[in-house]
């Protein structure tokens, strides 16, 4: 019989931290340089990690109203999410697990989070953007996410973000 593993902690990262804020922003510019170099090329993720990673950054989208979470599994920052209420939805604006963590489920706990959050505020979904080009897009269908819409938005730099939005319909999720 296999022991059953225990779910990751999720612990939330405050503004006033700012040695937390500065491990979150190294920990974001390891998974994501790793991730998306491949997909948008690394003059683009370079740009897109000082302007979303950054220290500063992360501590404005805090102080804005995000709720940053370290995703830790036996003592180890393995991953990170961040996400706040928009509309009648909550966003996901990051989802992301170091290589090495991947394919163990930490994924789906992860979502499992976030989706009791968004239950707890009595919203209606969870959505996402995601680059077309991310094979990360099936896990997202996988997990019951549906492509809402296409998008692309100029993010300085001469940069695009080329994107699907993804919702989660929480009313027609199965439930386990």
């Amino acid at each position: 019989m296999e022991k059953e593993k225990p779910m990751p902690e999720f612990a939330k990262l405050e503004p006033s931290d700012a040695e937390g804020v500065a491990r979150m922003s190294a920990l974001a510019t390891e998974i994501v340089r790793e991730h998306y170099d491949p997909i948008i090329g690394k003059a683009q993720n370079d740009y897109m990690i000082a302007k979303f990673q950054a220290p500063e950054a992360i501590r404005n989208h805090l102080e804005s109203g995000a709720d940053y979470r370290f995703v830790v599994e036996d003592g180890r920052e393995v991953g990170y999410i961040a996400f706040f209420p928009r509309g009648r939805a909550l966003y996901l604006s990051k989802f992301y697990l170091r290589r090495e963590a991947r394919g163990r489920g930490l994924g789906r706990a992860m979502l499992e989070f976030v989706v009791g959050r968004a239950e707890e505020a009595g919203l209606e979904a969870v959505e996402l953007n995601v680059n077309r080009n991310n094979p990360s897009l099936e896990i997202y269908r996988a997990m019951g996410f549906e492509i809402a819409r296409a998008e692309k938005n100029a993010i300085g730099g001469g940069f695009f973000m080329d994107d699907y939005v993804c919702r989660l319909d929480l009313a027609k999720r199965p439930r386990a």
